[in-house]
């Protein structure tokens, strides 16, 4: 696993350009970690991008990725916890600090990875400040990477958040898109595409990691996941301000 995780983080670097921004000295306590998703779950190239952009700043501690529940469920999340996945949950990320880890966390999920080709330069965490509240609770600075340009990978048509809730799925799997989608190989694809492979379109990726973020001392959990989200938005303006889709 680790040998196809080299290679996934060589692969962004090469096939999609990467280009890593990060001004930032090597955190020796632990942080929080903060990145938006591309698109995809397993095979999202953010988490590749996020990765690389980790590896250059050479972390003197293990990094603990927190996973959605859903590679479990379907019975591949212990083939990645090798490089570092656990499933997505307070007490993951708890027992992650307790053991003097980074944590990495993607707080949109999967409303944030299955954004439609027009939203794809959004940055959405749907309300979510559950990411604030443990940095509070466990007094470490939150540290937001932004990547740009996987949502040019493919072509998502639609969300699917409607079909999800159709099928319940939110309640079976915990899963709140569907996402329809054009890609290669898989063609006009609803849903599959994100848990499978496909072939990513050459898209340039950039990967911005931005300074340590603390809460003020009256700041409640949801007004510091608020700045923190846009924080993260102003950056992925910026890096994708006169961008040409695909060339960066």
């Amino acid at each position: 696993m680790a040998a196809v995780a080299a290679v996934g983080d060589e692969f962004v670097r090469r096939y999609h350009r990467l280009d890593i921004d990060s001004t930032i000295e090597t955190p020796t306590d632990p942080v929080l970690f903060v990145a938006n998703h591309g698109f995809g779950g397993v095979v999202d190239l953010n988490v590749f991008a996020v990765r690389a952009a980790l590896d250059e700043l050479h972390l003197d501690r293990p990094l603990t990725i927190l996973t959605h529940q859903l590679a479990w469920t379907l019975g591949v999340g212990r083939l990645f916890e090798p490089l570092g996945a656990r499933p997505a949950s307070r007490d993951s990320a708890v027992e992650a600090f307790e053991a003097g880890h980074h944590v990495l966390v993607f707080p949109g999920g999967d409303k944030d990875a299955a954004k439609t080709f027009e939203e794809r330069n959004l940055v959405k965490f749907d309300g979510r400040t559950g990411f604030a509240k443990l940095a509070l609770e466990q007094k470490v600075p939150i540290v937001p990477v932004v990547t740009a340009g996987a949502g040019e990978s493919l072509l998502v048509l639609s969300s699917g958040e409607r079909l999800a809730r159709a099928l319940r799925l939110d309640k079976i799997l915990r899963v709140k898109a569907l996402p329809v989608s054009v890609s290669v190989p898989w063609g006009l694809n609803v849903g599959a595409v994100g848990m499978l492979p496909y072939l990513p379109l050459p898209t340039k990726l950039v990967t911005r990691v931005l300074a340590p973020m603390i809460a003020a001392d009256d700041e409640t959990a949801e007004q510091f996941a608020g700045r923190v989200e846009s924080a993260m938005q102003d950056a992925m303006t910026e890096l994708t301000r006169d961008r040409k889709p695909l060339l960066g």
